[in-house]
């Protein structure tokens, strides 16, 4: 995951890519005041509920696109830890709920509590960059801490003391701040969440909460965190049949014991029976080879090879039953 660039981060790529391409082709077609939404008198007034679907296409400030596509870029590493495919399901998931959560939010709640006077959402994508920075946060450890200390006297440094006083000099007051590697992606976000104050704020904050909703299970269907994007659409075909043939095989252990499913569990249980029973049977033949090829290994060092099976066992028990002047003769025999 320490990788430059966007290695194994395809999607990440092509999501900065449409940023910086979104907000210059707005620019350019100059199309931006139909991105951004004012309560009245876009959603009360005309009536214009569409913005609410396109609010999140483009930035309309280069400031925005600027820190969002530093955002982005440092949390690529987002898309390495799970993959392409369950980024991506990440995104198409958590998107209905970072596309109406805001605009909701303002029109129904946070403007008639300020009295009207919050009545503007930003354009951009920031509410979904702030559910991946939540991810980022639960799931990317720190890699390593610094401070800063500063001195917070303004007054000259007093002179240095005599040399025959024994009193140490007294160290101005300082400040430390104790921050890590990801300081700086939390500085940017920040940055980026008060690019439009405090209207700015309100995508981002949403943003957050979804992040982490989605990642504590709490947004509506509980199968939303583990859907996946169909393999076919990325190029790869053989993901959805392993995925279902690992979850058909999930339900069998669950459902052995049902009536509907017992001819299908039975003979699915048979064949892992007859497969682990070839498995066991090699192991039982792998044992016993090596324990006949210890035994003869024992009995060349104590005095010549004996036979392995019946015969070994037969030869061993005569041995014992030799007198112990017979055996140490046998110890001596061909040193003359």
């Amino acid at each position: 995951m320490l990788s430059s660039g966007f290695t194994n981060a395809p999607l990440t790529k092509y999501a900065l890519i449409f940023i910086i391409a979104g907000s210059i082709a707005a620019s350019i077609t100059d199309v931006k005041y139909m991105f951004y939404i004012q309560v009245v008198p876009h959603l009360w007034g005309y009536w214009q509920f569409w913005r609410v679907v396109v609010w999140q296409a483009c930035y309309t400030n280069s400031g925005e696109v600027l820190f969002a596509s530093m955002l982005l870029y440092q949390m690529r590493v987002i898309e390495r830890l799970w993959g392409t495919r369950k980024f991506a399901s990440f995104i198409l998931t958590t998107l209905p709920y970072t596309t109406l959560l805001a605009p909701l939010l303002l029109a129904l709640l946070l403007r008639p509590l300020s009295l009207n006077t919050m009545n503007y959402l930003p354009a951009g994508p920031t509410s979904i960059l702030f559910a991946i920075l939540a991810q980022y946060h639960a799931a990317i450890p720190q890699t390593f801490k610094y401070r800063i200390s500063t001195s917070t006297s303004s007054d000259p440094p007093p002179p240095p003391p005599p040399p025959s006083s024994s009193s140490s000099p007294s160290s101005p007051p300082t400040t430390q701040s104790h921050l890590s590697d990801k300081s700086t992606t939390y500085l940017v976000a920040a940055q980026l969440a008060l690019a439009q104050f405090p209207a700015s704020l309100i995508p981002a904050l949403s943003g957050w909460i979804i992040g982490h909703a989605w990642r504590a299970e709490l947004l509506p269907g509980r199968s939303a965190i583990h859907w996946r994007v169909p393999g076919w659409v990325y190029g790869d075909s053989t993901a959805d049949a392993r995925r279902g043939s690992s979850s058909r095989r999930g339900r069998d252990g669950r459902q052995g014991s049902s009536a509907d499913d017992e001819s299908g569990a039975g003979a699915g249980a048979g064949a892992s029976g007859s497969r682990d029973a070839e498995s066991y049977e090699g192991l039982r033949r792998r044992l016993e080879g090596e324990s006949r090829a210890a035994a003869v290994t024992a009995g060349g060092r104590g005095g010549g090879v004996e036979e392995v099976g019946v015969g070994g066992q037969a030869g061993r028990e005569a041995q014992v039953r030799r007198p112990l002047a017979g055996q140490i003769l046998d110890r001596f025999r061909g040193a003359f």
